[in-house]
């Protein structure tokens, strides 16, 4: 239907593709951080657009909860609370156990296994180093190739959808916690049981790592006092 929209509508809507693209990735990685406020003006400038196209954006990411778009005042960053993660986790706990069983169920060889096996690599060159960023961003990729290890498109979906919002939390938390250590050593377990196919140890080790992500998590959010009031 693109043909039938003027030239200039069809370049607003690519400028507001691209501002709520954007816009997400900035608020995702903290660069907007929870809790700021920015006038529609400032975002258009700092994305290199006219207003039209972010205020169009900020619309649909109030519709999502990620920020408040005020009248005459902006925006607010709305915060990730306790609370949401809480739940988040609760949800995502059970489904990434089901695929940690169903990956261990599959015979997968240690070939198959590659993209798991190098993220755990990342993840401890990164403690190593004790650079965090890098270490979350390999964490975020074990997890997302355990989901689809499980080879079930809904939990795919589902999974993608939270883990947004864990990505959120995170950037608020990240320098807040201790070197992960331990959660290392709950990946290497999990990847070994897919690779013995011990379905039972993969569900347990992976279902007992989540709910220790959970507690340090929400309890930092916590302590920085982002609680639902």
């Amino acid at each position: 239907m693109g043909e039938h929209l003027g030239p200039q509508r069809q370049k607003d809507l690519s400028n507001s593709q691209r501002a709520l693209k954007e816009l997400r990735e900035l608020i995702f990685s903290g660069e907007l951080p929870a809790g700021s406020d920015h006038l529609e003006s400032e975002l258009a400038e700092r994305l290199g657009m006219s207003r039209t196209p972010v205020r169009e954006a900020a619309l649909m990411l109030d519709g999502q909860g990620l920020l408040e778009l005020r009248p005459r005042k902006g925006v607010r960053i709305l915060p990730v609370s306790a609370e949401d993660m809480r739940e988040i986790y609760d949800i995502l706990t059970q489904l990434e156990s089901l695929a940690a069983e169903r990956a261990a169920q599959s015979g997968y060889s240690a070939k198959d296994l590659e993209v798991l096996a190098g993220a755990i690599d990342r993840m401890t060159r990164a403690i190593d180093e004790k650079d965090l960023r890098a270490w979350a961003a390999a964490d975020e990729d074990f997890h997302r190739e355990l989901v689809r290890l499980g080879q079930n498109s809904r939990v795919i979906t589902i999974f993608e959808l939270m883990s947004d919002q864990v990505r959120r939390a995170r950037a608020t938390t990240l320098f807040a916690r201790p070197l992960p250590t331990k959660s290392n050593e709950d990946h290497q377990a999990v990847y070994q049981a897919i690779l013995d196919g011990d379905a039972e140890t993969a569900r347990n080790r992976h279902h007992q790592h989540r709910l220790h992500a959970k507690e340090v998590l929400v309890d930092l959010l916590e302590k920085l006092g982002l609680s639902r009031v």
